[in-house]
């Protein structure tokens, strides 16, 4: 290999690891070797998968019909059924020939910023942000410009904000409500608002709706092309049934658009990966299409256990965090606690917190570093009561 040549490509050595299954990784790792850890860390609910999903799929697997090739697009009938979910949830009417399945949320995501973004185009990124947002923005040639919104504006972006940060370069915007990491949810007052200036400037918009059916509190998370329905030829939805129906093992995951921007991401797909899992697409038919009386309840258990992670939160001095009405995660602001000695060690990041707290508490949590700027911590409410309550306890007792 010659010396002007790297040995693997700038654009993938750049990528940086999922800080989230980092930690998850880490604090799985300390569990292993027989420490008590409870982890925040990952994004993953607790549940099983529903009973008649489970079923559904082990019929498939007995069913020579998905031992083959499907279209790389997905099953006519898992797109059917999605094309009636963004209608039902989304406020979008679109046909089925708009949708591709894909191989979780995660791949939509990708396909979707690299179906709109070339090299140097500009993507305006509102922080905290999922941190896959910027590895994806950059792999795909873009340059991701983050816009903070911090605890004090309830983690949300105004219009006034995103106009700041819009350049003759800005092609896309990535709006996400229910937020991860945040919980926060856009107001359709908000939502009418943001999409206005977006269909107003020409901007694309990437709308990651994976959250949306974990709301609390009686509030809906309105789609921004339900708030502008105008805005459909210029946005694309990613959704998935990973977070509402407890199948993030499953890798199913789905993006709607306008029918160029369809057509060339199935180019793509059909070159990337082809049809996803005949066994998984047949589980998310019966999760989409089948009874929905488990999903509601294990939204209402997210929507208990957020209320007891809140409050025993911001019992302690120096942490503030406000109420999510999405999603399930805390989003605690604790730039009260840093600067501070906790058990001799002094922490000036989140970053040194998370781990002081991982090594003195056997608690894993993700920094703020890992969405954005520092200060913060996510925790992810969806594990079990009493570990979930026994974790903050934890963190009450070290920082008292």
């Amino acid at each position: 290999m010659t010396s002007e040549h790297a040995r693997i490509s700038h654009r993938i050595a750049a990528i940086a690891e999922s800080a989230t299954l980092k930690v998850d990784a880490k604090a799985k790792a300390l569990k292993a070797e027989g420490r008590p850890i409870i982890s925040y860390a990952a994004g993953e609910p607790d549940f099983v998968t529903p009973s008649n999903v489970v079923d559904a799929a082990s019929a498939a697997v007995l069913d020579p019909r998905n031992y083959r090739y499907t279209p790389a697009a997905g099953l006519p009938e898992l797109r059917e059924a999605i094309a009636e979910k963004t209608r039902r949830d989304s406020g979008l009417a679109v046909d089925a020939s708009r949708v591709i399945v894909t191989n979780g949320g995660k791949q939509a995501v990708y396909q979707s910023i690299a179906t709109v973004v070339d090299d140097g185009d500009e993507v305006i990124l509102p922080s905290p942000y999922w941190t896959t947002y910027p590895e994806v923005i950059k792999l795909a040639g873009g340059v991701p410009v983050e816009v903070f919104a911090g605890a004090d504006q309830g983690y949300k972006v105004t219009v006034e904000q995103l106009e700041a940060a819009r350049t003759p370069k800005t092609k896309l915007l990535i709006f996400v409500s229910p937020s991860n990491p945040t919980g926060a949810v856009y107001s359709p007052q908000e939502t009418t608002a943001i999409g206005t200036w977006a269909l107003e400037h020409g901007i694309w918009v990437m709308t990651d709706e994976i959250y949306q059916n974990l709301v609390y509190d009686g509030v809906k998370a309105v789609s921004i092309v339900e708030a502008v329905p105008e805005l459909a030829e210029q946005t694309l939805l990613v959704n998935g049934v990973a977070k509402s129906y407890a199948m993030t093992g499953w890798r199913l995951g789905w993006m709607v658009g306008p029918a160029d921007a369809i057509k060339g991401a199935a180019n793509m797909q059909s070159h990337l990966t082809s049809n996803v899992s005949n066994i998984s697409q047949r589980a998310a038919l019966a999760a989409l299409t089948g009874p929905q009386e488990t999903v509601e309840l294990m939204r209402q258990s997210f929507e208990r256990r957020r209320n007891v992670i809140i409050e025993e939160l911001n019992k302690i001095e120096g942490v503030h965090a406000p109420m999510p009405h999405g999603a399930f995660y805390a989003y605690a602001d604790v730039t009260g606690l840093l600067g501070r000695n906790w058990g001799g060690v002094k922490a000036t990041t989140s970053l040194e917190l998370a781990d002081l707290i991982l090594e003195q508490a056997e608690v894993a949590v993700v920094p703020g570093e890992a969405f954005g700027p520092s200060g913060y911590l996510r925790l992810s409410y969806a594990l079990g009561d009493e570990p979930l309550l026994e974790g903050i306890q934890r963190l009450q007792r070290l920082f008292s």
